[in-house]
């Protein structure tokens, strides 16, 4: 196929079905922090894929599609070492958004989400530490989903902060997204998801527009949930506040090293993150990893009787790709204190392409118990079947 934006165009990477199943005639693009035998994972960045040797395994869960009959026709385009929400990489330039053409694609997995909306694949992998299958999807009106962590098998695939990093994918409908994962996830064994509560500090941080969207959408239940009043997480600055030095912590120990040898070229922000990731000290991690466990359990309680937890995936929908740094950095603190209740919680994640504002299409979220993937994901099919 003919490489778009979205795709890496150097070291293409097809891979044929190794077997006949479900996902027999899809196809499918793999975002580059996944190891594909024989290739480099480059992480977006021209160095990294410099200094390191081709992979020696392919990702199980590549591995897995093609055995389902997928085909894989290409590595997609991340922003540099997976560190940021926007999508934009001063080094491969940005992915197109094709439902805000003036906009950015969100990021980290931009690529994925690139292709996807562009209909180029039938689906798309990614990865998600803060948000990075959320925000793409919601700013490119697709869906999207990060998983329960640790259920998706991510060995032989790169990391940013293990604790928080959970491998998702993207597609356009969600009978798609649906179908891959149910190769991907086990069944769901948990209390059965029965009513549906709007969370309060997301819909006041998202603004009275997209509240009102999703409570007129919501107000008779979503697919089968039934309504529930809506309920309070606590700050969600706390969220924020916990995860970004515990998430920092660990990406310096992660790419530290490698950083201190080569002295790599960094856009900007992502410059500034790793900087102050290297002054994160060993009790401030500490302290942020115990703030962390303390909200993770207070999310948990709220969806441990089957409660789905429903908000706007983003505060707004793209911002424009010529915005300033400052914009950036304002549209990224406000998404991260959103995305860091399922990132702190370690909730599986899906968001579906059903709000907008004036700029374009926004994200509805749903957070599950944990393992409720698959439960999700099929309530978002019955959505789409009316």
């Amino acid at each position: 196929m003919k490489l778009d934006n979205g795709f890496l165009d150097f070291d293409p990477v097809h891979l044929a079905p190794t077997g006949s199943g479900p996902l027999d005639g899809l196809r499918f693009a793999a975002k580059d922090v996944y190891d594909i035998a024989g290739t480099v994972t480059g992480i977006g960045h021209p160095l990294y894929r410099a200094t390191h040797a081709p992979a020696e395994h392919t990702s199980p869960v590549v591995t897995a599609l093609l055995a389902a009959g997928a085909e894989l026709v290409g590595k997609t385009h991340t922003d540099e070492l997976t560190y940021s929400l926007a999508g934009q990489n001063i080094h491969y330039g940005t992915p197109p958004n094709p439902a805000v053409p003036d906009g950015i694609p969100g990021g980290s997995s931009s690529g994925s989400a690139s292709v996807v909306a562009a209909g180029l694949v039938d689906f798309a992998l990614g990865s998600d530490t803060g948000g990075s299958v959320r925000v793409p999807a919601s700013y490119c009106g697709i869906y999207g989903l990060r998983p329960t962590h640790g259920l998706v098998d991510d060995r032989h695939t790169a990391h940013l902060a293990k604790s928080f990093d959970t491998l998702g994918w993207f597609a356009r409908d969600a009978a798609t997204l649906l179908a891959v994962g149910r190769q991907l996830l086990p069944a769901y064994t948990g209390p059965a998801l029965r009513r549906l509560c709007p969370l309060r500090e997301a819909l006041t941080m998202a603004g009275e527009n997209l509240a009102g969207q999703l409570n007129e959408l919501t107000a008779e239940g979503f697919a089968g949930l039934s309504p529930g009043e809506p309920v309070s997480v606590g700050p969600l600055r706390a969220f924020f506040d916990a995860f970004r030095p515990a998430q920092a912590f660990e990406a310096w120990r992660y790419f530290g090293d490698w950083i201190s040898e080569h002295r790599p070229e960094f856009g900007p922000g992502i410059r500034e993150r790793f900087a102050a990731a290297a002054d994160v000290t060993p009790a401030q991690a500490a302290e942020a990893r115990e703030a962390c466990d303390l909200l993770r359990r207070r999310v948990r309680q709220l969806v441990a009787d089957g409660t789905v937890l429903c908000l706007p995936t983003t505060p707004t929908a793209a911002i424009a790709l010529d915005a300033s740094d400052a914009a950036v950095d304002e549209v990224r603190l406000r998404t991260l204190c959103m995305t860091a209740v399922a990132g702190t919680a370690g909730l599986p994640q899906l968001t579906l392409p059903l709000l907008h504002d004036e700029r374009g299409p926004v994200g509805l979220s749903l957070i599950g118990p944990p393992g409720a993937d698959l439960a999700l994901l099929q309530l978002a099919a019955r959505w789409e079947n009316g």
